[in-house]
């Protein structure tokens, strides 16, 4: 049985009471009723300089760090928009978790209190519509080319229009976050016998959640801002993230041991409040999507396992290969799980496999 530790920190960390990670009931995704009017930030009717055009404020929150490739991506997004809308919005972009955790950028963007953010796990909309959680099923796909490929195409498209967008999000671009992979302070893991009993961190997400329970590890909750520390002063032993967040949060310095284990592949949608995108004119809708997916192939370009591996290890890391059929042979029950407990389970599972072929 999994032990689960919630933590909150303030300052240094301190354990808290002990919660679920269960899902919310199907009645409680609808659109709350404070994001049905247009008041994200009461960005309409500000005017520019000159007097003549409606300046929109577009605050961008993330979670991950200012050298992260999705807030590079970011810069030039905000660049790009500003221009083409010659000052009609204003970008500002907010790294380092600085408007709150991914839990609090998915309900902020919800209610309109932030305009957008581009979250680093397809899943991290679980909270409001647990179905995303498909996502992070364990091994999902056989390598990145299907996975970008999924993502690109009908998967992605069927993931905004059915499952996030109707919770009142635009999504204006899939991004990637990439392959998710372990460390830890303990010792290498090359089976999954190695993972029990360590302290791994994890988001509130119950797929995660499944898996170290698969593995027999055990489990605290706790955000992301907090991890560093948690890793620095022992209330955590290891954490799991693509490459490009481990280095770009400098996770290296607390950590000694990365295990190459791909367990799950992350995409990054960026979005934005649907009644916020709708308020404005059709034009910045356009650019606004426009730039999006072309900022997007920055993300891709700087996202780079390559180059990131090898700054790790360059930073020190004992860096391992795992034994993958044995971990996907542990997660593989997660996967019958999933499909039985959502009507369309299924139906998802086999949309993401049929871009393996």
């Amino acid at each position: 049985m999994k032990k689960i530790i919630v933590c909150v920190i303030a300052g240094a960390i301190a354990l808290t009471s002990l919660w679920g990670c269960g899902v919310k009931s199907p009645d409680q995704t609808t659109v709350p009723e404070s994001s049905t009017g247009v008041d994200a930030g009461s960005t309409a009717g500000e005017k520019s300089p000159d007097g003549n055009v409606n300046v929109y404020k577009m605050n961008i929150g993330s979670a991950v760090s200012s050298t992260n490739p999705s807030t590079i991506a970011l810069q030039s997004f905000k660049e790009a928009v500003e221009s083409r809308t010659n000052g009609g919005i204003k970008v500002q972009i907010f790294p380092d978790s600085a408007l709150g955790g991914e839990t609090d950028l998915v309900e902020q963007v919800r209610n309109g209190d932030t305009e957008a953010c581009v979250q680093m796990g397809a899943a991290n909309f679980s909270s409001i519509n647990p179905e995303v959680n498909f996502a992070l099923l364990p091994f999902l796909f056989t390598n990145i080319d299907n996975a970008r490929k999924a993502w690109d195409g009908e998967l992605g498209e069927k993931y905004a229009s059915e499952l996030v967008e109707p919770m009142g999000y635009k999504v204006l671009s899939i991004w990637e976050s990439g392959y998710r992979h372990m460390t830890n302070n303990t010792r290498p893991i090359a089976e999954p016998e190695d993972v029990k009993g360590i302290k791994f961190r994890t988001n509130e997400n119950e797929m995660k959640v499944a898996m170290y329970d698969a593995l027999d590890a055990s489990v605290v909750i706790m955000p992301f801002s907090d991890v560093y520390t948690g890793l620095q002063n022992g209330t955590i032993n290891g954490q799991e993230n693509p490459l490009a967040n481990i280095y770009t949060s400098s996770l290296q310095d607390v950590q000694k041991y990365l295990s190459l284990t791909g367990h799950m592949y992350d995409a990054a949608p960026f979005v934005c409040n649907a009644n916020w995108f709708n308020s404005l004119p059709q034009e910045y809708q356009n650019i606004l999507v426009e730039e999006a997916a072309k900022a997007k192939e920055i993300d891709l370009k700087e996202n780079d396992e390559e180059k990131y591996l090898n700054m790790l290890k360059d930073a020190g890391m004992e860096v391992n290969n795992v034994n993958s059929e044995a971990f996907q042979n542990v997660m593989k029950p997660i996967w019958q799980d999933f499909a039985n407990k959502y009507s369309d389970g299924q139906s998802w599972i086999d949309l993401a496999t049929s871009f393996n072929k």
